[in-house]
């Protein structure tokens, strides 16, 4: 396998070159005349960039990316090499890429012509776009996006060559595909692990296509909701700021779908409304058990219609056996505070699914392993720490109901479902599949 047999052409591209040939190529990097091989190669690279690259190399006085500080292709090269040629790991054919052709001009180079030197380089860099384009549009699992924006999206040569360039360790930039999520990476590479079993092999591979729904780490604060181990994480950039527990939906209620969207708004004190389908398998069957003073009690009123100035009902004026046989359709809202389900918060990111993140009384959830239990909105466990955190101050304590606040910009939150994530070391730790979406596989928390 790739991860402990490197192929003949990768080791000779790493081979060490003799002693007295560092030194020869080191004075020719540091000649200052126009005949010093480094000078030959930028002038080649010149010569022959073409259009998709040659804004790229114009930057940076047509400087190399991927020749080493010997003038010969680097350990980045080599590792794009080894990925691309195992890109069905990435839902990607490896023949799209005519790695034939790049492995030869490779060897060349090894030679340290600077016509063959420019060729390989401008290769490398081409073949590198090529990549990261057909990766960013592979085929991935369904999700649900506000917009384009949110969904991956191929760069143009240039911003895939500079986020590359700008990387503190381009070897590394490569190996950990930094043009991807952070998770999709370690992932990939336990494919190749031999601690992993075939059927969990293939449940890597399902989680693989979901990440690949998940563009590459936004700039700024985002959020990650993940649905099977029912957990939250903030980021900012790539960096995770904190984490928290939450509860997701489920099955017979209804599962929590992936989706991606913008929160741009908090509603603070806010009302529950109530949905219909709750209203007629819920609340329906209590009021004929107790009678209205179980909507009393808990906090619901009526009204005439979903409109914003709909009247309030006397509840005894409804029907309420056809409701619960569906003939029938009314407006439950539950009045904030106390035991409205809401809690003190929600954030709303707009999607048809009305899926939102919000506070919740029902602390005592947060203990439960398994807290796939809602009917499919993300309860929170620390609202307070989420409201500080995208709105710059604590929940204000007299707000008035419903009231609408505005984030000074909207935050993009990410809603997955991760069956197998990376916990450092090249482990993956398994979760439960609670909407059973990896097939017939179905593993129990790792052992």
């Amino acid at each position: 396998m790739l991860r402990f047999v490197l192929p003949a052409l990768a080791a000779a591209l790493i081979a060490p070159l003799p002693q007295a040939a560092f030194a020869q190529e080191r004075e020719w990097r540091d000649e200052a005349g126009n005949g010093g091989l480094a000078a030959q190669v930028r002038r080649e690279i010149g010569d022959h960039a073409g259009k998709d690259v040659r804004a790229f190399y114009a930057a940076r006085g047509n400087a190399p990316l991927w020749l080493d500080e010997f003038d010969r292709p680097s350990g980045a090269a080599t590792m794009l090499w080894l990925r691309m040629r195992t890109a069905d790991r990435d839902g990607v054919d490896p023949e799209h890429f005519n790695l034939d052709k790049l492995g030869k001009q490779l060897e060349r180079a090894r030679e340290g012509s600077p016509s063959d030197l420019a060729h390989a380089e401008l290769a490398l860099s081409e073949a590198f776009v090529d990549y990261v384009r057909a990766m960013r549009g592979a085929a991935h699992a369904d999700m649900l996006y506000e917009n384009a924006e949110l969904g991956p999206s191929a760069p143009s040569a240039r911003a895939a060559l500079e986020a590359a360039a700008n990387a503190p360790s381009l070897e590394a930039y490569v190996d950990s595909m930094g043009w991807m999520s952070p998770f999709y990476a370690p992932l990939r590479k336990a494919l190749d692990d031999p601690r992993y079993s075939p059927g969990e092999k293939q449940v890597i591979a399902a989680n693989l296509e979901r990440v690949r729904a998940i563009p590459a780490m936004p700039k700024g604060k985002h959020i990650l909701v993940d649905a099977a181990s029912a957990r939250l994480w903030m980021y900012d950039g790539d960096k995770v700021v904190d984490t928290m527990k939450v509860v997701v939906g489920n099955q017979k209620l209804g599962e929590t779908p992936m989706m991606a969207g913008w929160i741009r708004w908090a509603i603070e004190n806010p009302y529950w409304e109530v949905p219909n389908d709750i209203t007629q398998n819920e609340l329906a069957p209590n009021v004929l058990k107790y009678g209205t003073r179980y909507l009393k009690s808990h906090g619901y009123e009526v009204l005439a219609d979903w409109d914003d100035n709909a009247p309030v009902l006397d509840p005894k004026a409804v029907d309420w056996q056809a409701v619960r046989d569906g003939q029938r359709q009314v407006h439950v809202r539950q009045l904030p505070g106390g035991e409205n389900f809401m809690g003190k918060v929600k954030f709303e990111f707009p999607n048809p699914k009305g899926i939102y993140l919000h506070d919740t009384p029902a602390k005592q959830l947060m203990k439960e392993d398994a807290r796939q239990l809602s009917h499919g909105c993300i309860r929170m466990e620390d609202a307070a720490k989420m409201h500080r955190w995208l709105m710059d101050v604590p929940i204000p304590a007299n707000a008035a109901p419903e009231e609408k606040v505005p984030l000074a910009k909207p935050v993009p939150i990410y809603v997955t479902y991760l069956t197998a994530l990376p916990a450092g070391g090249g482990e993956i730790v398994f979760h439960d599949d609670p909407y059973g979406r990896d097939g017939d596989i179905r593993l129990a928390t790792a052992d």
